[in-house]
């Protein structure tokens, strides 16, 4: 004769099998999806070069200096 789990036992079981279905999930519905957020993570990174914003800086900072040198000179 088997033996019969007692309630504990089986609630945990259930939430084993909830957590293993949860992750097989996936959250992009395709791999377009998935390579997109890849790129997107790796061009905040900086992976392909500067962002137009440290484009700006860099050149507000070079014009800054040579105003400064200017107005040392004179």
């Amino acid at each position: 004769m088997r033996s019969r789990l007692v309630d504990g036992d089986d609630a945990l079981l259930a939430l084993d099998a909830e957590r293993a279905g949860a992750a097989l999930a996936c959250v992009f519905s395709s791999s377009d999806e998935m390579e997109a957020a890849i790129i997107r993570a790796r061009r905040e990174a900086g992976a392909y070069g500067p962002t137009g914003r440290q484009k700006r800086v860099y050149w507000a900072c070079a014009i800054g200096a040579l105003i400064a040198l200017l107005v040392i000179a004179i």
